[in-house]
């Protein structure tokens, strides 16, 4: 039985005929009992002459029983076959996910001061953003090229992790027009201060950060975008209509973000 060697492909990708029977077979498997030849031709991109030379070489080996009149059926040989070429290529396709495209990834952090090609750094997260510490961190990666203090450089090769903690997110609720009165702006301006960044949802939410004389941090896409600012270590106060906030509360909840809803009638 080939199959894949310690440091190489499997053998099914050494030859383009092994290849092609694998394909066959695996159309056959799906399509069976009732089989087109020219449906697997147009499926794989070769012609139907060649699809009925490899189905003939198949039944031959054993790997198909026939029925005749188009209909096949793969044998438990055959089963087997496509079995150990498939585990042959699932795990050659492991080590290069994990071993080669692994460690060529490479990702964007902000230089904390000037840094050259090879240069191990630390990597923290800072204001939610990946910076580069030649100081050192928690995790480490290698830079690819030269860069300047405060310019994006790009990354490879890490090890570790990046240490933060997530950040928490408070709610306020806002009643629609016509469901009563709002927060005091006074209130929210003193909380803002306090809480991060500053997100609004909704129009009535909008009009009470502005009477507040503030300005939000995040005003679209806030379902998304509130969750991820906490992701990344920032917290944030988002104040939404009340309509909008289960939604809100749902998405953090289904991505283990700490939060909290103010009772908004303190803030009158």
């Amino acid at each position: 039985m080939d199959g894949p060697s310690s440091d190489g492909p499997p053998a099914l990708l050494d030859s383009k005929r092994d290849a092609t029977r694998y394909q066959v077979l695996v159309e056959i498997a799906a399509r069976q009992p009732a089989v087109s030849q020219r449906e697997i031709a147009d499926t794989i991109g070769v012609t139907s002459q060649a699809v009925s030379e490899y189905v003939r070489d198949l039944v031959e080996s054993g790997y198909v029983d026939t029925g005749g009149r188009g209909r096949y059926e793969v044998t438990k040989e055959g089963v087997d076959w496509l079995i150990s070429r498939t585990d042959a290529l699932e795990t050659y396709l492991d080590r290069v996910s994990s071993d080669v495209l692994g460690s060529v990834a490479v990702d964007a952090a902000v230089a904390l001061a000037d840094v050259h090609e090879g240069d191990e750094v630390g990597l923290v997260m800072r204001d939610g953003v990946l910076h580069a510490d030649p100081a050192g961190g928690g995790a480490t990666a290698v830079v690819i090229a030269d860069g300047e203090r405060g310019e994006a450089v790009g990354v490879t090769d890490f090890e570790g992790f990046v240490d933060y903690e997530t950040g928490r997110v408070t709610v306020l609720p806002v009643p629609a027009v016509a469901d009563g009165p709002t927060p005091s702006p006074a209130a929210l301006r003193d909380r803002a201060l306090r809480d991060g960044l500053l997100a609004v949802a909704g129009t009535e939410a909008y009009a009470l950060v502005r009477r507040a004389e503030l300005d939000p941090d995040i005003r679209f896409g806030t379902v998304e975008a509130v969750a991820e600012a906490a992701l990344r270590g920032l917290d944030v106060l988002l104040v939404a209509v009340g309509d909008d906030v289960p939604r809100h509360t749902a998405r953090l909840r289904e991505r283990n973000v700490p939060h909290s809803v103010v009772d908004t009638a303190d803030l009158r």
